[in-house]
């Protein structure tokens, strides 16, 4: 996937391997908006294991404002036997 920028300083990008520090931090700052801290538990070995190995189960993007990042996607690929489609899931 290619960046994409607009004229009004949003620049979304894949997440790259540098990034795991700050999805982990905006993971945890969802947890506690939702009132759920205690529930997000997923480690760096985690993040870079799903979004980093050379067969990714999941993929993610990276929103940033004025070169501030805000916030991100992570989207995965799902089957359907019932349909027999393909679709994606996203957060």
């Amino acid at each position: 996937m290619n960046d994409f920028a607009s004229n009004n300083g949003v620049h979304i990008r894949p997440a790259q391997h540098e990034d795991i520090g700050l999805i982990l931090d905006l993971i945890k700052a969802l947890a506690a908006y939702e009132k759920a801290p205690e529930q997000a538990k997923a480690t760096p070995q985690d993040i870079e294991k799903a979004l980093f190995k050379p067969t990714p189960r999941a993929h993610a993007l990276i929103c940033s404002v004025d070169d501030q990042p805000v916030g991100f996607a992570l989207y995965f690929y799902n089957f359907s036997t019932w349909t027999g489609k393909s679709g994606v899931f996203l957060e």
